[in-house]
């Protein structure tokens, strides 16, 4: 086995990695986010890692660790406004308009929300040409009035950052899918998607949402609405987006469906020779009860009743009206017709003869 195997096969977790490449936890992750670490999925299912020739790699690197440093550093608005040279309520404007992205967000004590944005990507925005009238005088009329009717592009532009980075991540169709649905509500997914089992392998792939406060929190649902897209123009690009996935999902390999068993608790009917007589044209048909006490055997042999015979001879009398009518006693109308001797033969000789 050659040494570049072995290091290939060696993996870290994540605050490991973190701190063999001299970053903060909050560092790293956004050095994750933006592709300048690569990460593994965990064999055993425990989530992402960071092998050691990735680490070695980025320790290789020109200027290492002052150089990632300076890529993954994230101000806030004050910091931010300082850097483009503007006060912070023109950067919050511009912010909201869209022109700057956030790159994570925290919440505070105060429950409010606060932006993160790359210094590097602020540094770079005044140096071009076409942003240099939006530092200085007067905003265009246009995007004065998006501001006066409450434009706020932050959050939105914020889900297309985090989705894009989840969509590096995952390796399943069905986990690239599930990305997309995890900024929509279940309603706008159930509309889209109508086989409640690709529902469920979409909520199986569903990305964690990052941890902010306590489950059921102020600052969690805050979170919540900020991970979900609410823009109508949005929606509907994620409604088509969902369907495209889902459909190149299926072409992969269809959603788990749940095997169907056999049915239990039903005894079949014992295969076999029938014992019900065959009807012979001009004779009067054989009761089931007489038949159930066929002789099955040989001619000199006992006749022994079938088990699914001996249930249907048991049954037969109660239901069948045929055997009913066999049982009934029929009373002559007329007298009885004498015997030998002149006695009434039948019930009525019998009776007389008893009172006799």
């Amino acid at each position: 086995m050659s040494g570049n195997t072995v290091t290939q096969s060696v993996t870290w977790s994540l605050a490991r990695a973190a701190r063999e490449l001299d970053l903060r936890r909050g560092e790293f992750d956004l050095a994750v986010h933006l592709g300048y670490v690569r990460t593994v999925p965990d064999e055993g299912g425990g989530g992402r890692r960071v092998t050691r020739a990735e680490t070695d790699r980025v320790r290789s690197q020109e200027g290492f660790p002052e150089a990632l440093r300076e890529r993954v550093k994230a101000v806030g608005t004050t910091e931010g406004a300082a850097l483009m040279g503007v006060s912070t309520a023109r950067f919050t404007r511009l912010a909201r308009l869209g022109l700057v992205v956030p790159a994570k967000f925290y919440v505070n004590r105060y429950r409010a929300v606060v932006w993160l944005y790359l210094a590097e990507e602020l540094r770079r925005f005044p140096a071009e040409r076409q942003n240099v009238p939006l530092l200085r005088g007067r905003m265009p009329e246009g995007l004065r009035d998006q501001l006066g009717a409450g434009l706020d592009l932050r959050p939105r532009n914020w889900r297309g950052r985090h989705m894009g980075f989840l969509l590096r991540q995952a390796e399943d169709p069905w986990a690239r899918a599930a990305v997309v649905a995890s900024l929509l509500e279940p309603a706008q997914v159930a509309e889209v998607i109508r086989d409640p089992y690709e529902r469920a392998c979409l909520n199986r792939f569903r990305p964690e949402r990052p941890g902010h406060g306590a489950p059921d929190s102020p600052a969690a649902h805050l979170v919540a609405r900020i991970m979900t897209a609410d823009d109508p123009d949005e929606i509907s690009w994620l409604r088509a987006d969902l369907g495209h996935a889902v459909a190149q999902a299926r072409e992969t390999h269809p959603a788990p469906r749940p095997t169907p068993r056999a049915r239990t608790g039903v005894v079949p009917e014992p295969a076999g020779p029938s014992t019900e007589h065959p009807t012979v044209p001009g004779s009067p048909p054989v009761p089931v009860a007489e038949a159930a006490f066929a002789p099955t055997g040989s001619a000199s042999g006992p006749a022994v009743p079938s088990p699914a015979a001996a249930v249907r001879a048991v049954a037969v009398p109660i239901l069948s009206p045929t055997v009913v009518r066999r049982s009934e006693t029929v009373l002559p109308e007329g007298p009885p017709e004498p015997g030998e001797g002149g006695r009434p033969r039948g019930l009525f000789g019998w009776l007389r003869r008893r009172d006799a």
